[in-house]
């Protein structure tokens, strides 16, 4: 099993943490330490040795952080995991809704005036602290660079990951290494610029067409490098991970310890391209004055995917979809009660792991029935493990990393007889959902600018969700990839070649959760008759394949059009996966796809 059960952490573990982190406090002359739920690379995603925050906290969510002041320790949570929070961190922990409370106002009314606030240089980028020593200058709230504090009192930590690179072979990645560094080296000697920092391992992973297993669940190595002008590349990473892809790398990958990356960038000339959201501050003050803001240089091109990955994860979620419809036919045969949150994991896993070309699954499936469904990142373990009874809805987000691309899919199924509430707001999230799906935009616009598409049917029911409607997905890397969202919080613009997902739900705290989840690709859109010929427009391809539960949605609340895209979608379902299932899982694929 790649997937795992155990409880990860405990709340009654946080409050004799939370005291020796407060005796190191007092040691160092300290009022307070930050603790993110970050390592030194700036993803979302990190490894085992850098999860700080949900081993002092108890909180597993993936994003967050914690302000741990001498009298009063806040653990910061945005809108997904309010739920979440609340099981997960004892009584010592005060949890704080954020963005909405700022880090700044917070310290501004909790931490004494000229208190002195540590925080890990590695940890935090210079935006961060920036705005934080500006907010905070009048209460005379001084924030201090130090050592890491938890990794001084957590005595079982983790080793670095050292898993080894490979190479990710030039019939999926559809761009050669070589051919990439040229590319973007050109873009930084046209913007003036020497070198720019990459910090970002799916950024370096991406660039160098290499892949690891650094980080559980995604297909990175870990490291830093830095691209030149002229295209070559300096690579900081354990050597011990490079054994595979020294031959791959050739001659103008130059190989360097990580290690000596502060001594490099304190000698390298500039102007040096740093990102500011991602660059940790320890780096950007190592670069100094020679550095100039600017874009991670392989963000857009990784975002933009050409037509080998588009093709790879076309193909890839089109096995995939044959293992999910595989499970929901097994599903759909068991009676309700019989069958437990870990079996359907299990099962669904089982399923996927038929496809040789699986290397992981994309993140921790989510299978929540019930209350449960309505935690948005809950996570099963053999404490919370919740049977399927009869009027549940359980909401299944799983994906794979396979090696011609990544999933991630969302399906919500009735159990035995639905409730009438769930199903009208099933109803209403699936309208959105073909609502975005159905779209057509003008070149230019970015995500904040439709996500309210996918949202207006709830909206008009006085109804809504706090998460984004989309992310954006990889190819055979992160599940979550940015820079594009279907976000109000993105301005990036939407452009051909970009995959996203359109997942709108619905979550009532303590009876049921719903959201229903496709991954789709921007493309040009076609002229239309009687359209302006010189306006262009883009369009989306669905890329997921898989029958959406028609016992819960109320027909009288669709459109005709609306019934017509899923019924259209449904015979497309039918058309590209029955071939690929057994004879058991066809019968019911026909028999869930007729339409509606």
């Amino acid at each position: 099993m790649y997937q795992s059960f155990e409880v990860t952490a405990r709340p009654d573990q946080g409050p004799p943490r939370l005291a020796a982190l407060r005796e190191v406090l007092v040691a160092e002359g300290l009022d307070g330490f930050l603790i993110p739920r970050a390592d030194a690379h700036q993803g979302e995603y990190v490894a085992p040795r850098d999860e700080r925050l949900a081993w002092l906290t108890g909180f597993t969510g993936s994003a967050g952080f914690c302000a741990a002041l001498r009298d009063i320790a806040g653990v910061f949570i945005d809108g997904r995991y309010r739920t979440q929070v609340k099981a997960q961190v004892a009584a010592e922990f005060t949890p704080v809704p954020w963005p909405e409370t700022s880090l700044a106002s917070w310290l501004a009314d909790n931490a004494p005036k000229g208190a002195v606030v540590g925080f890990d240089p590695w940890l935090h980028t210079p935006r961060e602290i920036d705005t934080l020593e500006k907010k905070l200058a009048d209460k005379r709230i001084e924030m201090r660079p130090c050592d890491n504090l938890i990794d001084r009192i957590w005595p079982d930590q983790p080793t670095p990951p050292m898993a080894p690179a490979k190479v990710h072979p030039l019939e999926f990645a559809g761009e050669s290494h070589a051919d990439k560094r040229q590319r973007l080296g050109a873009a930084l000697k046209e913007a003036g610029q020497a070198a720019a920092l990459i910090t970002l391992p799916d950024s370096l992973c991406w660039l160098l067409n290499i892949r690891g297993a650094d980080i559980p669940r995604n297909p990175i190595a870990q490291g830093f490098c830095v691209l030149m002008a002229n295209g070559q590349v300096h690579l900081f990473m354990a050597a011990e991970k490079l054994t595979e892809v020294r031959d791959h790398l050739g001659h103008e990958v130059t190989l360097h310890p990580p290690e000596t990356l502060v001594a490099f960038l304190e000698r390298l000339d500039g102007p040096v391209r740093l990102e500011k959201s991602t660059v940790p501050l320890r780096l950007a003050r190592a670069v100094g004055d020679r550095g100039v803001w600017g874009d991670d240089p392989c963000a857009l091109p990784k975002a933009r995917k050409n037509a080998a990955e588009i093709e790879g994860s076309a193909a890839a979620h089109l096995r995939d979809g044959a293992a999910v419809v595989e499970l929901l036919a097994w599903l759909d045969a068991q009676p309700p009660g019989s069958l437990t949150e870990t079996q359907v994991v299990s099962k669904l896993e089982a399923f996927r792991r038929v496809d040789n070309a699986l290397r992981d699954i994309s993140f921790e499936t989510i299978a929540g029935t019930g209350p449960n469904g309505a935690i948005m990142h809950y996570r099963v373990t053999e404490e919370t493990d919740s049977r399927l009874e009869d009027g549940h809805l359980i909401v299944i987000d799983s994906g794979g990393q396979y090696l011609d691309g990544t999933t991630d899919i969302t399906r919500t199924i009735a159990i035995g007889s639905p409730p009438q509430e769930g199903r009208e707001a099933f109803t209403r999230v699936l309208q959105g959902m073909i609502a975005m799906s159905r779209l057509r935009w003008p070149v230019g616009l970015a995500g904040r600018e439709i996500e309210a598409i996918g949202r207006l049917p709830l909206w008009m029911a006085g109804q809504d969700f706090n998460h984004g409607l989309g992310h954006g997905v990889g190819a055979y890397l992160s599940v979550h990839e940015g820079p594009q969202r279907l976000s109000r919080a993105s301005a990036v613009p939407l452009e051909p070649g970009m995959i996203l997902s359109n997942e709108p739900g619905y979550y009532r705290e303590g009876a049921f959760g719903i959201r229903i989840e496709n991954l789709i690709v921007v493309q040009e859109a076609p002229l239309l008759p009687g359209g302006d010929d010189d306006r262009k427009m883009l369009h989306w391809r669905t890329l997921t394949f898989v029958p959406i539960d028609r016992r819960l949605v109320v027909r009288d609340m669709l459109t005709r059009a609306e019934r017509d895209w899923l019924n259209a979608y449904h015979a497309e379902v039918l058309e590209k996966i029955a071939p690929r299932v057994s004879p058991e899982a066809k019968a019911w694929l026909e028999s869930v796809t007729t339409p509606l």
